[in-house]
């Protein structure tokens, strides 16, 4: 199977399945020098855990990340990097039943086309329990941009069904806003917006008890970068952005700046307008609709992308599908799945975004000899 590594000079090359022992990742291209540690990763993988509040998946996993090298008296080395996430709550059983059914909206019967062979066990290879291993090596990239210059990465939840959040600016959202809501307790569906995220949470729980799930969509904002990220043509910022989140489970859109609502624009309503900066010499825009990025080229602005993501597929009412043979049946998958996507999706998110960009920073950094 090719396609296990993603990045240029920033490369992450990951391992694992769903009910495996584990999942791994190899960084390469990581700087010497930088701060890091267990306690550095596990913070982004508490955020991405199963089990973490009563709306996501109860399979309890403690994703406690073990560095097995490129780290050295709390400093990364410059050599490969090795982070192992174990597996140690699959429950197999779960599956057996329907080892030759194919699930509707999963990847069992286009694994058994390509391959003729797969594993059944919660997805296998497909299954976003590889997604530990990414955020891992989302958290070293989140390190290597905010050194290098300052930046951050962040997303949080704008939709859940028909519920939409009200996000004025998103760059001056803070990972407080997201994480914590105003009374200090848990913001369990990771949406800054207070009075959306109680009507999110309360569609979660009513999809739920109809043994059902629902979609959403997040947003992911990226500041403090400077301009000239990424190449003209084929190396697009905004393409490898796009291709970053396209390659996690259940994301079936992606949008940047003003996305798809460019298609009711003029030009004139569309363009954002060039302006002196606060600096001397600074150029900025008036405004942000091109989401940090023209013509595949970050502008210094903060780089804004929304991701949608589909329902949960696993469901525990009964749907129809055939098995192997082809033959109609019907199917109710057991185990443990989440009723909604978005809040542990968010991590998964950030730590995408942050590896395309912390690739291209260095690469710019390469190129312009600094």
């Amino acid at each position: 199977m090719a396609g296990n590594s993603f990045g240029q000079l920033f490369r992450i090359t990951t391992a694992g399945e769903s009910h495996g022992p584990g999942n791994v990742v190899i960084i390469d291209g990581v700087p010497p020098g930088i701060e890091l540690s267990v306690d550095d990763l596990q913070k982004d993988l508490d955020r991405r855990r199963p089990g973490q509040s009563r709306i996501v998946t109860q399979r309890n996993e403690a994703d406690q990340p073990e560095i097995l090298s490129g780290v050295f008296e709390g400093r990364t080395t410059g050599t490969s990097l090795a982070i192992l996430i174990r597996n140690e709550d699959q429950r197999s059983r779960d599956y057996g039943n329907i080892k030759d059914v194919y699930r509707p909206g999963h990847a069992d019967y286009s694994f058994d086309a390509k391959y003729g062979f797969r594993d059944y066990r919660g997805g296998g290879r497909s299954s976003a329990r590889e997604t530990t291993a990414r955020v891992a090596a989302g958290v070293v990239a989140k390190k290597i941009l905010h050194k290098q210059c300052g930046a951050n990465v962040l997303g949080y939840v704008v939709q859940v069904g028909e519920v939409k959040a009200n996000i004025d600016s998103p760059a001056d959202v803070t990972l407080e806003h997201v994480e914590k809501l105003p009374d200090g307790s848990a913001n369990i569906i990771r949406c800054p917006d207070v009075e959306a995220a109680k009507k999110m949470i309360s569609l979660v729980e009513q999809v739920r008890k109809q043994q059902d799930s629902i979609g959403g969509a997040a947003e992911i904002v990226a500041t403090g970068l400077p301009a000239g990220l990424g190449e003209p043509v084929f190396d697009k910022l905004k393409a490898d952005l796009a291709k970053a989140l396209f390659s996690l489970p259940a994301v079936l859109g992606v949008e940047y700046g003003v996305g798809f609502g460019c298609a009711t624009l003029k030009g004139s309503e569309n363009n954002d307008p060039f302006i002196p900066g606060n600096k001397a010499g600074e150029i900025t825009t008036a405004s942000n609709r091109h989401g940090g990025m023209l013509g595949g080229i970050s502008t210094g602005l903060p780089i804004v992308l929304r991701a949608a993501v589909k329902p949960t597929s696993s469901l525990p009412k009964p749907q129809p599908t055939v098995n192997r043979d082809g033959t109609e049946t019907t199917i109710s998958t057991k185990g443990r799945h989440d009723p909604c996507l978005l809040p542990r999706f968010i991590p998964m998110a950030e730590a995408m975004v942050a590896i395309t960009l912390a690739d291209h920073l260095l690469r710019f950094k390469a190129q312009c000899g600094d």
